[in-house]
């Protein structure tokens, strides 16, 4: 790959996040890899969701009530089989976060399945293979409440991922460095990303990793060009999230950065 672009939950400052018709349009838009978050449902299958819970305000239950506040941690992914998650509604109410986004009845996927509508759209319209960017929302405060102990969790990711033959074009990044660990021990060829919020030194966060990944991505505000070229003097690439103002778009591809990460795919055109 060469500079790459990632739709940050496919398009979600244009469709609901994480879902189906958000990938696709990111697809349509260009993006050479799709980003999207990952959590276990309570009958073991790979949910893609970025909260563990239906989120207030945004998600209404099969009855077609609102999630409130109040309500929030009735509803953990965790608990609940697919086949109810599946009956939510997490696009009809939109996004105040992105007040621009498309309204529809759509619902979380699973994994598998939204993988494989990707491969066949692509390969129907005659396009580039996509990167698949998964992000495991894991914290070690919520094992066994929200998601399985971490070497379950990627146990279960990359059972999938395998099956589904697309782990050459996968990326693993996670902000809890023990999966990415665990992922390490399963199988050192696929790609790594460490997230860092955080605005530690560069070495440190390497340092409590335990090893050098492919991709460091840190929040897109912490970027200047000693962290760029400190990461390319380790052999890592830079990616930060979530970026998008077309003038930090700009500005760090001007700096040098390998990628980036962005809600919006439409804006990052006119920087080709």
């Amino acid at each position: 790959m060469h500079f790459d672009l990632q739709g940050h939950r496919g398009a979600a400052g244009l469709l609901p996040e994480n879902t189906i018709p958000s990938f696709i349009r990111a697809i349509d838009l260009g993006v050479q890899t799709i980003e999207f978050d990952v959590l276990i449902s309570g009958d073991g299958q790979v949910v893609i969701t970025h909260d563990p819970w239906f989120r207030r305000g945004i998600c209404s239950t099969p009855e077609g009530d609102l999630i409130t506040r109040e309500t929030e941690a009735d509803y953990r992914i965790y608990n609940l089989p697919y086949d109810s998650i599946a009956r939510f509604d997490c696009g009809s109410h939109g996004n105040p976060n992105h007040p621009d986004q498309e309204k529809m009845q759509v619902a979380k996927p699973l994994m598998r399945e939204a993988i494989l509508e990707m491969e066949k759209y692509v390969k129907e319209n005659k396009l580039k293979p996509v990167y698949y960017s998964i992000e495991t929302k894991s914290r070690p405060d919520w094992d066994r409440k929200f998601h399985p102990e971490p070497d379950e969790f990627m146990q279960l990711v990359y059972g999938e991922l395998s099956s589904l033959n697309v782990l050459d074009r996968v990326i693993i990044q996670s902000f809890d460095v023990r999966t990415l660990q665990r992922l390490r021990s399963l199988d050192p060829s696929v790609t790594q990303a460490l997230l860092v919020s955080q605005n530690n030194d560069l070495q440190e966060n390497i340092h409590t990793l335990g090893y050098i990944p492919g991709i460091y991505s840190p929040n897109y505000a912490t970027v200047d060009p000693e962290m760029i070229a400190l990461a390319h003097s380790l052999g890592m690439k830079i990616i930060p999230w979530t970026v998008n103002d077309p003038e930090d778009i700009e500005k760090l591809i001007d700096m040098g950065v390998d990628g980036l990460i962005t809600d919006y795919p439409d804006r990052f055109s006119r920087y080709r």
